[in-house]
């Protein structure tokens, strides 16, 4: 079952497209709530039916995703609430999150009063989902889960054509993991596509969005994470920088997060 709502936003000064996709014939008072950043492009992929088949199959537990659409200033609210980066997007992050966490999961909650939500996880895609993770890192009495696909985690400070530039230093996202604490309530799932790019800044025949992805586990890691337990990696070798590729990683992430035991 999927519905399509217009949520008036005072934060973002719009109307915020929404798709909720909740279980057919619900007979659980108890749930999952998945939101999605893009919502528009799982709508392309067809994800009713997706989630539908795996909440008839009893693959997956009770869930209900929410789809936010994104607006025209995507390149704006979606990024990291600590710092816009070199070229000054991410600059309405905060707005973005405060839109989640003032606007959006209070009207949720409010019009699913009845149930009783055990978690919330947050995904995204591309810049998605770097927005995804930025908001799950810094409210983790809020999330538990987050998907990241193709995530934009080269999110940097400067140029990385500037002399000094230092992936080391200069990678937003790294930097924040690294002045983190671990908290084992948090699960991380990471996709990244072997043709997500061309692109290879340190020469090392890896393209940059795979290593960006596995530096940022490498982070975690060293934090207390452990792959295979609190985390886990999809590298799909014909994965593109797409929708198609993204479709067919999030059967892998519903099963990952919520596969009925």
């Amino acid at each position: 079952m999927v519905e399509t709502i217009e949520l008036p936003s005072e934060a973002l000064q719009r109307n915020v497209t929404i798709n909720l996709y909740g279980p057919a014939n619900n007979t659980s008072d108890t749930l999952g709530l998945l939101l999605f950043n893009d919502g528009q492009d799982i709508e392309a992929m067809g994800f009713d039916k997706m989630i539908g088949y795996l909440l008839q199959t009893e693959t997956i537990t009770p869930l209900l995703c929410v789809g936010i659409h994104s607006g025209e200033d995507r390149l704006l609210e979606y990024g990291m609430i600590s710092s816009p980066d070199f070229k000054g997007r991410g600059a309405k992050a905060g707005l973005y999150r405060q839109f989640i966490l003032e606007e959006l999961l209070p009207y949720i909650h409010s019009r699913y009063s009845g149930l009783v939500f055990n978690e919330t996880a947050f995904s995204g895609f591309s810049l998605g989902g770097l927005s995804a993770l930025d908001l799950v890192w810094n409210h983790q009495d809020v999330f538990t889960k987050v998907g990241v696909f193709s995530g934009s985690l080269w999110w940097r400070s400067k140029d990385r054509k500037d002399r000094d530039f230092n992936e080391a230093t200069h990678r937003l996202m790294h930097n924040q993991i690294r002045q983190g604490k671990y908290n084992p309530k948090l699960k991380f799932f990471f996709e990244a596509g072997e043709l997500d790019e061309t692109e290879d800044r340190n020469g090392n025949n890896v393209i940059d969005s795979i290593d960006d992805t596995i530096d940022v586990m490498r982070e975690l890691m060293a934090k207390g994470w452990l792959e295979g337990k609190d985390m886990r990696y999809l590298q799909l070798p014909d994965g593109k920088h797409d929708i198609r590729s993204w479709a067919k990683a999030l059967p892998v992430f519903l099963k990952w997060g919520w596969r009925k035991k």
